[in-house]
């Protein structure tokens, strides 16, 4: 078994999340005993939430970038990046080590691809909905990418801040997102997106009309694979 590398607190809400379906599906996959060989360095996340407001994302990336040198340090075979924002410097990452990087928006754009879409409705936080780092990454593969109205990205991107990243979970914000999610789909997105690693903990429960592809299990089941890889 390869050891996983995570770099994770971003929240760590979600970082929990992906710890545990990690370890769960590798103790699924071999039975018994077994776990997760992982090495995992976590920020804080109150210092990186900064330079993003700031837009100093140089920054931002070379944190990121020393913390994903100590994992290889550490023997990690792979580095997981907790997040989905902060794929926005996900170059820093690569260019820093030597070993794979395994991207959130491409595991992502294999599993749409599976269940054959073409048009896909995209939550995130602000960066990620309004910016191309992620959407061009779907979009180079053939997906088109549809986003919420304006104000309802501001909802969105405040609810995974104020709410979601500090664990609380709110049945009216529920509902604001199944709201938003359903006028993507009447919109004619045939599946929608999770993409903040914290929304799976609001509506990852929620069945809707179309798929729904949640990022954070998607990317944890990535590692599993690379990790247990011949």
């Amino acid at each position: 078994m390869k050891r996983i590398g995570l770099i994770g607190g971003m929240s760590w809400e979600s970082t929990d999340l992906y710890y545990q379906q990690i370890n769960r599906a590798i103790q699924k996959r071999l039975g018994g005993l077994h776990s997760a060989k992982i090495v995992l360095t976590s920020v804080d996340f109150a210092e990186i939430a900064v330079l993003q407001k700031k837009g100093d994302w140089e920054a931002a990336g070379n944190i990121l970038a020393y913390e994903a040198k100590a994992l290889e340090k550490s023997d990690a075979s792979c580095i997981i990046l907790c997040t989905n924002t902060m794929h926005k410097v996900s170059e820093h990452i690569e260019n820093a080590i030597n070993i794979p990087f395994i991207h959130i928006a491409d595991a992502t754009a294999t599993a749409i691809k599976a269940r054959n879409i073409k048009k896909i409705g995209l939550l995130g936080t602000a960066f990620t909905m309004e910016q191309d780092f992620y959407k061009s990454r779907l979009q180079d593969q053939g997906i088109d990418v549809i986003v919420p109205a304006s104000d309802e990205r501001k909802t969105i991107h405040e609810v995974i801040f104020n709410e979601l990243c500090c664990g609380i979970i709110k049945e009216d914000s529920k509902q604001k997102y199944i709201e938003i999610a359903n006028q993507l789909i009447a919109e004619g997105a045939e599946g929608i997106i999770l993409g903040c690693t914290e929304i799976c903990m609001l509506i990852g429960d929620v069945e809707f009309s179309v798929p729904t592809f949640d990022t954070t299990t998607i990317h944890a089941m990535a590692a599993v694979d690379f990790a247990l890889a011949e």
